[in-house]
């Protein structure tokens, strides 16, 4: 039975993470360390924040369904090797042991709240611009990029936050010219990991379903909340926000790790 500061604790996480996911992505940021602070163990937590945030990316695959099939080549070239990754991440997370994974955590969060600071700069120099187009790529590029993207897989199914940012990046070079297509990609192949992962997860027994079920209501209406103010708040604002969010969670979690111990 959880009590109700816990439930507050992760009904409010959930919301803000659902907020930002239809905004601007990164509710991971978020959900990940409130579950820790909850009371949960840190590979608990990360397997129940993959649960959880599910439905949020079940959401953003509807809301891209019926671009899909104009990007039906990529995705069958680039959904074998994410699913794959995301299985080998999912194995990876529960071979680690505890304390080497709570070593990781400060850094994980960091990580991914860099990758989330680095979008702009990846909306600057890679992605097309109106009316640019570029060249059918190059086999190496292909090759590389497939590459590239079980590598996303593996870190996806393991952690998970930035993988958005990494598969942009990827798509960007690989000379996409339509940003909703890049998007749509992105969606659909984040939404195969995540699940094949959190099937794993599931499986394997180690997700706290008590706290996925409550942080779900959270993601649910920070979602709804979230798509219908997201033409209303200026993004350079919340990009901010969630930037700050994350440095501050870091913070926390590397004094938790390396000072308090």
């Amino acid at each position: 039975m959880i009590d109700p500061g816990r439930a507050a604790l992760l009904i409010g996480a959930g919301f803000v993470a659902g907020v930002m996911n239809s905004i601007a992505g990164g509710g991971t940021i978020v959900t990940f360390p409130a579950l820790i602070f909850s009371g949960l163990q840190s590979i608990v937590a990360n397997a129940t924040s993959t649960v959880a945030l599910l439905p949020a990316s079940l959401s953003s695959l509807l809301g891209y369904r019926k671009r899909v099939a104009g990007v039906t080549r990529w995705l069958q070239l680039f959904s074998p090797v994410s699913l794959v990754g995301g299985l080998l991440g999912g194995i990876l997370l529960t071979k680690t042991p505890t304390q080497t994974f709570d070593w990781l955590v400060p850094f994980l969060i960091l990580f991914a709240t860099v990758l989330f600071m680095s979008n702009t700069l990846v909306s600057r120099y890679l992605l097309p611009k109106s009316g640019e187009s570029h060249g059918e790529p190059s086999r190496h590029w292909i090759i590389g990029a497939v590459v590239f993207q079980f590598f996303v897989g593996v870190y996806g199914g393991y952690f998970g936050a930035g993988i958005g940012i990494l598969m942009l990046a990827s798509f960007g070079l690989l000379g996409f010219s339509d940003v909703h297509e890049m998007n749509t990609v992105k969606v659909v192949l984040g939404f195969l990991l995540n699940v094949v992962a959190a099937l794993y997860f599931a499986w394997s027994g180690i997700v706290d379903w008590s706290s996925a079920g409550v942080m779900v209501v959270g993601t649910i209406i920070g979602g709804y909340v979230g798509a219908h103010f997201a033409q209303k708040v200026p993004q350079k604002l919340v990009r901010s926000l969630i930037t700050a969010i994350g440095l501050a969670l870091s913070a926390v979690m590397f004094y938790k790790q390396f000072v308090r111990g």
